[in-house]
């Protein structure tokens, strides 16, 4: 605990209520919390936000100013800007993958006949994707080709002669550009090595190859690492299907054993889904005084078990300390990405264990019990007993579990819109492409990313989703965005009756979806990229995926992996609207050929756009632009059909 008192946050840091009320509790217990330290950081470098700074050798380092615009090696503004940015997006792109990869070597080892507790959930999906590439599946059990997949998956990570497989995933007009701008990944890992190769001292300095190769690294993001992640987890856990939930701090329950799932890969928490209902735990748990075991989730393992278990969700991201604060947890199991360092600081002012469950993730002030496939359901048996007994330890004087909670309905999966559009026996997307074509749906947004302390949490994914729907956009949605809109009450139907425009409500309503579609984790955006792909294939709305009257945001992104996705999405030839300014404006060319050349190029660009409102403006220009230009935006005669013209149609 913290010797002296936080300076404590100007005002209201969120539009959550229960945000706020644990921020209030954390200065009063003198437990500093993540806007404190972004106080403490002010005033922000400058040559940090604008690029311009090079520690890339140890000349330096170098920063770009009036009197000095060039670095010791004669780098100028545009170059470090570009190189700057390129290490983000490997940084962000081998993050994704790498999740993308530990899947596909557990679906290897299911296949083997040492995955344990896992097995094959979904066998039809196992063998959709089988037949997409070419597997042979007639007269074969599904382990015997699950262990062919897991190995072409696998496959697709290490350098090729031919580019990623992945990618016909994608419109054949959409690859046949990507070829001609020579930007086709060709092996996930590959892709990454050459990106810091080219940024090392020396090699690379044309921005605008730079950029370039860019794009080609953040493709085997969106149409590679994490398409596979997103497969495989299909497969071995079950495709999502919409499940009713609830979600916020008011999860908690002050009578259960709290337990927190806080990450990205899924595999543990499944088997934690699984043990939590192990009568023989439940009755340990009664016997320690509780009323049972209660699994919620922080960030985007938190969306996993959500779609697949309908498990509650705490919060999203900056809530992971939040958490901890209100004095009910009795453990958090944590593994890659987004983990703060400072839970192990939080956690000692309180009861809670915090426990680190990946080898390549440590925390020296945590436990570390490294998470093993063969063993998965005896390790989350283990660790829910251990949560079970801490319960004892609570200390109900300082238990503050905020009343905020709300409904969900999530699960949005590209199979189940087919479904609930065109029913079991005729899955189509054809409704959709109608209703756009009609322009009862303007057309579609997706709104992603993290949250982040420099903006009021949560109010800008809200109030964008807020301004699209009343103008009768459909919103797509992962991550972190999912989750600040399902506690704004954005994500049940109900809320098409009281915010959606008058033509999106009546579509939500004949079909029964939210006007504001979950659709999983922030490596689910590539669920995202294929419902594009499917609205193409459709017909009735150009030949790619550039000519659709869709567009992209994150309002309030914060890491590395939100940067390669951005750059996927404009790649695959779509507007993207971010909140803040990549770190680039220290280059006027960089920022002109992202945010305005590009279109030219790829078919999508960049803008940046704090203000929500003004960003809704922005997207559905784009959107009407689009309109026009499919030509769909020409107001259509109603004619009545009497009998005889009925039969005449026929």
């Amino acid at each position: 605990m913290s010797t002296t008192p936080p300076k404590a946050p100007a005002g209201d840091v969120s539009r959550d209520p229960a945000i706020n009320q644990m921020v209030h509790i954390a200065g009063s217990a003198q437990v500093p919390t993540v806007w404190d330290r972004y106080q403490a950081q002010h005033p922000q470098c400058r040559f940090g936000s604008d690029g311009v700074c090079c520690r890339l050798c140890h000349m330096g380092p170098c920063r770009i100013t009036p009197k000095a615009r060039l670095g010791i090696c004669g780098a100028d503004a545009d170059t470090i800007t570009a190189r700057n940015l390129l290490r983000e997006i490997a940084a962000g792109v081998a993050a994704h993958s790498d999740h993308g990869r530990v899947l596909a070597r557990t679906l290897k080892r299911v296949a083997q006949g040492q995955g344990g507790e896992f097995k094959i959930s979904d066998g039809r999906r196992l063998r959709e994707a089988a037949h997409f590439f070419h597997i042979r599946t007639g007269g074969r059990g599904d382990l015997e080709i699950a262990g062919d997949l897991a190995d072409f998956l696998l496959g697709q990570f290490s350098w090729s002669e031919e580019p990623n497989a992945t990618l016909r995933i994608a419109p054949e007009k959409r690859q046949a550009l990507w070829k001609k701008l020579e930007i086709e990944p060709k092996g996930i890992d590959a892709a990454v090595v050459e990106l810091l190769h080219r940024t090392h001292m020396g090699v690379d300095h044309d921005y605008r190859h730079l950029i370039m190769g860019g794009l080609k690294c953040a493709l085997a993001d969106g149409w590679a690492g994490s398409a596979i992640a997103t497969l495989v987890s299909d497969i071995l856990f079950g495709t999502p299907r919409p499940v009713r939930s609830r979600v916020n701090l008011g999860v908690l329950a002050e009578d259960k054993v709290n337990i927190i799932v806080h990450g990205h890969e899924p595999t543990l928490a499944e088997m934690l889904a699984l043990a939590s209902r192990d009568e023989e735990l439940l009755a340990h748990a009664r016997g320690h005084g509780a009323a049972g075991v209660n699994l919620a989730g922080i960030c985007c393992t938190a969306n996993e078990v959500l779609m697949r278990h309908g498990l509650p969700i705490a919060g999203n991201f900056l809530q992971q300390e939040l958490a901890i604060l209100t004095g009910a947890v009795e453990m958090m199991v944590v593994d890659v990405q987004c983990v703060m360092p400072s839970l192990a600081q939080v956690v000692k002012c309180f009861h809670t264990r915090l426990v680190s469950t990946s080898e390549i993730a440590h925390n020296r002030e945590a436990e570390q019990i490294t998470f093993d496939v063969g063993n998965g359901y005896a390790h989350a048996c283990r660790l829910i007993r251990a949560a079970i007994d801490n319960f004892p330890r609570r200390d109900r004087q300082r238990v503050h579990i905020p009343c905020e909670s709300m409904e969900l309905v999530a699960g949005f999966s590209n199979e189940t819109i087919y479904h609930m559009l065109g029913g079991r026996y005729r899955s189509t997307f054809r409704p959709l492409n109608d209703a756009i074509i009609d322009g009862r749906i303007r057309g579609l947004a997706a709104i992603v990313g993290c949250s982040n302390p420099k903006v009021m949490v949560d109010n800008s994914h809200v109030r964008l989703a807020e301004e699209l729907i009343k103008r009768n956009v459909l919103v797509l949605q992962t991550g972190c965005a999912a989750i600040a809109c399902a506690k704004a009450g954005l994500l049940v139907p109900e809320a098409a009756l009281e915010k959606a425009g008058d033509t999106l409500r009546e579509v939500c309503e004949a079909v029964g979806i939210p006007p504001v579609l979950h659709m999983g984790s922030c490596v689910d955006n590539s669920r995202i990229l294929l419902a594009a792909t499917n609205l193409l294939h459709e017909g009735g709305l150009g030949e790619d995926l550039s000519d659709l009257p869709v567009a992209g945001a994150a309002p309030e992104w914060m890491s590395e992996k939100a940067v390669a996705i951005g750059h996927y999405f404009v790649a695959s030839g779509l507007y993207v609207v971010l909140g803040h300014p990549l770190y680039v404006e220290g280059s006027d060319n960089v920022t002109r050929l992202l945010c305005r050349e590009m279109e030219g190029i790829t078919g999508g660009r960049f803008e940046w756009e704090p203000d929500p409102v003004i960003a809704a403006d922005k997207m559905l220009e784009h959107i009407e632009r689009k309109r026009d230009a499919l030509g769909i935006n020409v107001k259509r005669e109603r004619k009545l059909f009497d009998m005889k013209a009925r039969r005449e149609l026929q």
